[in-house]
């Protein structure tokens, strides 16, 4: 700095102001030697005597001091002050020795570790810059999502199988491309009519079709669709309505759906939007027992029970599964009520006595008594056993409440439900009120593949019977196919008057698509390799191609008995979600979505594993 910027008053002489009182030439040179000594002595002092503290505190706290006096008030004294700089000086040093010894260190490592450091610094600064935008963007814990493996597959080796997959992808790509062409927005599509359709079981949520195809769209690589259906997600998908939604129907298809999207891309708006959905759905559980209603309006959050359901009951298919989504959802979002509302369930079941160890399917929620004593494998009862299964391999097998609840009651019904005919087909009847009606439904068809996943879990040596009665009951569920004129499975099937895994009743007839016999078959590939599943499923690929097939997408079937189709006009979302996955996944390797890792929830939805050590990283997902 020039000497001359500190000495205001030595003006530089201008031609303007010579005067007899001016300094002279000489005169000014030992001025400004004066001044030079005085400022080096002065800073001298400040920075190499002892005291120099005290001078310190003057020169650079005063200001300081005398704010923290202004806010104490005149009373303060001089003390408080004294000390409050004594207090900044002392941090002051500790600062400046920590950087000492910070610098020491740096200088002693070698060039690609310092480098390390720095890339280290601004990757930890990057993380903490997401976790806050992503906390401030929706109110959400910040969660550092893994990728678990297997979400996309390789090619198979075999060629046969290769073209197989393939053509299953073809059918796929065909009923999305009608969905998106004809009823884009609506739940679902009327392949027949080409315009949408939307059931009531969605109230006025649109979009069903969307958002149970995203995995299927991802796990095929259809990753153009996966994008455009992402963007109608985060544009269109509202579910702020006035009006009544089926609590299990939207819970499996659009939570579910959203949580497997969310977990095969971890793209952040499908955990919005499912944990959005699924503080919705959390007014359900507003009754004396905390059984949910089956019925909700999502504005007013008022739910009911359908009228035709044993006395007002809640319905053990509906209620018992909620497991496997809210407890991810409570993972996603931190929120602990979600887990408590499905675990208070278990508590209720838990304190009723069960008829030969048997689940009714109707259970009142204000009384927490049963309604009528009727028991099916099938609709109305499926899924609660299939997610007790489920819960326990989703815990990493920690949920040991849930296991023996699953293995105590695949002994109850195999005791009371599980028939042999006397053509030698395994199958699995209705119990009403102590009387079995020997009856099986389409539904049914899913426990041939719940079996076979829980057998190596089963207790004492029962794995092998397991996967014995998992086989049984997968060809019980081929032969209701093949005894049909089109080669495709009724709604229900009877084991009575001399018939035998035939539909006897109009009203049973029908086919709608429907997934649960190519799961089993899906499941027993993957656990037998035994190829007869594999050409199973192809021949129900022939029979979709050939009657389900139209130029407008695919269409359910309301007679399978009848030489020629009459279709029904409608593609169900779960035809793109569970029946083409599950199809995929049978001419897949086993590497492609591993159950080590994935289960599915009961629309095929895969769902991550909850590792159980979790000490480490408690907000990963993995």
């Amino acid at each position: 700095m020039p000497v001359a910027t500190l000495l205001p008053f030595t003006a530089t002489p201008s031609r303007k102001s010579a005067s007899p009182t001016s300094f002279r030439l000489t005169e000014k040179f030992i001025l400004l030697l004066v001044f030079s000594a005085f400022i080096t002595l002065c800073f001298g002092a400040i920075f190499f005597l002892p005291d120099s503290s005290k001078l310190l505190s003057g020169v650079f706290f005063h200001s300081a001091a005398v704010e923290t006096n202004t806010r104490t008030g005149p009373d303060g004294g001089d003390a408080g002050s004294s000390g409050g700089d004594e207090r900044v000086l002392a941090k002051i040093r500790k600062d400046h020795e920590k950087a000492l010894l910070e610098a020491k260190d740096t200088l002693q490592k070698r060039a690609d570790e310092i480098q390390q450091d720095i890339v280290d610094d601004k990757e930890k600064v990057a993380k903490e810059s997401l976790r806050r935008g992503a906390e401030g963007a929706n109110g959400l814990p910040f969660v550092e999502y893994h990728r678990p493996p297997g979400t996309t597959g390789r090619e198979p080796l075999d060629a046969g199988t290769r073209e197989r997959r393939a053509k299953v992808k073809e059918m796929m790509k065909h009923a999305w491309d009608s969905y998106r062409r004809f009823a884009w927005g609506s739940n679902e599509l009327r392949p027949v009519s080409k315009q949408g359709h939307s059931s009531n079981l969605f109230g006025h949520i649109k979009g069903a079709t969307i958002v149970d195809a995203l995995d299927t769209l991802y796990i095929m690589e259809m990753f153009e669709e996966f994008d455009v259906a992402t963007d109608w997600v985060e544009k269109n998908l509202d579910f702020n309505v006035n009006a009544e939604v089926s609590v299990f129907e939207v819970n499996i298809r659009f939570v579910g759906g959203l949580l497997s999207a969310y977990y095969l891309s971890g793209k952040e708006v499908f955990r919005r939007k499912a944990v959005e959905l699924g503080e919705k759905l959390l007014p359900a559980f507003k009754t004396p027992t905390g059984i949910p209603w089956a019925l909700l309006n999502l504005k007013s959050g008022i739910g009911r029970n359908w009228p035709w359901a044993s006395g007002g009951s809640s319905i053990l298919a509906e209620y018992g599964t909620l497991h496997l989504e809210f407890m991810h959802l409570g993972k996603l979002s931190g929120n602990p009520e979600f887990a408590q509302k499905v675990m208070n369930i278990r508590k209720v079941l838990n304190r009723l006595d069960k008829p030969q160890g048997l689940y009714p399917n109707y259970l009142n929620p204000n009384s927490g008594q049963w309604g009528q004593h009727h028991v099916s494998v099938g609709g109305l009862g499926d899924s609660f056993y299939e997610y007790l299964l489920k819960a326990w391999l989703m815990s990493d097998k920690t949920d040991e409440e849930g296991k023996k609840m699953y293995y105590d009651a695949l002994q109850a019904i195999e005791t009371n439900l599980m028939r042999k005919s006397s053509g030698g087909l395994t199958y699995i009847a209705e119990w009403k009120g102590g009387l079995l009606e020997h009856k099986m439904c389409h539904l049914t068809c899913f426990a041939g593949g719940m079996i076979a996943l829980g057998a190596d879990g089963a207790p004492g040596d029962k794995t092998g019977h397991q996967m014995e009665q998992a086989a049984e009951i997968a060809r019980t569920c081929h032969e209701s196919y093949v005894r049909t004129a089109l080669k495709l499975g009724p709604e229900a099937f009877r084991f009575d008057g001399g018939v035998e895994a035939i539909a006897t009743r109009q009203n049973e007839k029908y086919f709608i698509l429907r997934p649960e016999v190519i799961e089993t078959y899906m499941y027993m590939w993957r656990f037998t390799h035994d190829p007869k599943y594999r050409e199973w499923g192809w021949e129900a690929v022939q029979a979709l191609e050939q009657h389900c097939k139209v130029e407008g997408g695919y269409s359910g079937i309301r007679d399978v008995y009848a030489s020629t189709p009459n279709h029904d006009d409608v593609q169900q979302s779960f035809y793109l979600a569970e029946t083409l996955k599950y199809l995929y996944l049978l001419f897949s390797d086993d590497d492609h979505l591993p159950f080590d890792h994935w289960v599915f929830n009961t629309e095929a939805h895969p769902l991550p594993v909850i590792a159980k050590d979790k000490t480490e990283r408690p907000n990963e997902v993995e």
